[in-house]
């Protein structure tokens, strides 16, 4: 199956859970994609514990799991594109969420 995730919070546990999940669903033969949009772009650079987002992050990378980041939402927080996070339109979201089977949202 093929999930579209998408990411629009902040908040470590929430996020930290959706990279979990998309992590498991590789591991269980899934293609997964995620989109991060609204606060959801500031991921990369959360830290709490026991919730660690950065870790999940870079293991769905190294995954092979592919991240979009919106561009708007990064620009407006004065955030640039990262290896992990390269910067998507809109159009990049529309294009995930007509490839996935199911959009899961976090």
């Amino acid at each position: 199956m093929k999930f579209g995730i998408l990411i629009e919070t902040n908040e470590a546990e929430k996020a930290w859970n959706g990279v979990r999940f998309a992590n498991a669903s590789i591991q269980a033969g899934h293609e997964v994609r995620i989109f991060l949009m609204s606060s959801g772009v500031e991921i990369e650079s959360i830290t709490h514990e026991p919730f660690n987002v950065q870790a999940q992050l870079n293991a769905f990378h190294e995954a092979g799991g592919t991240v979009g980041c919106c561009g708007t939402c990064k620009r407006g927080r004065e955030l640039s594109s990262t290896e992990v996070c390269p910067i998507a339109s809109m159009a990049d979201l529309i294009e995930m969420v007509t490839w996935a089977d199911r959009t899961l949202t976090f």
